[in-house]
């Protein structure tokens, strides 16, 4: 299901995403969807990624956040010079979080 949604954009984005769409053949609505969609993964993953890099939460729990695979979280970790560890207090946590979506199926 789809709703529909306004918002007011910049003459200068609006060009850009016109000029996207007919260089993909695709109408402005659908380019707006991509874009949407591109800039949501990449914010809750820098969002997933500030956390684990602060150590509020595991790199298991960042992937989940991120809606990513672990081994790609750990890739994005990689990139974003975050240096990867796993302690006792990571386990604890992904143990929780195991349990909790286990009770909550």
């Amino acid at each position: 299901m789809m709703e529909t949604v306004t918002a007011r954009l910049p003459d200068e984005m609006i060009k850009k995403l016109e000029f996207i769409a007919k260089e993909e053949h695709i109408d402005r609505s659908e380019m707006i969807r991509r874009a949407l969609d591109i800039g949501i993964q990449q914010f809750l993953l820098e969002r997933a990624l500030k956390a684990y890099r602060e150590r509020r939460v595991s790199l298991w729990r960042a992937a989940s956040m991120a809606g990513m695979p672990l081994r790609k979280m750990m890739e994005e970790a990689d990139k974003a010079a975050i240096p990867i560890s796993y302690d006792e207090e990571d386990l604890e946590r992904d143990l929780a979080l195991v349990k909790e979506n286990q009770s909550g199926q």
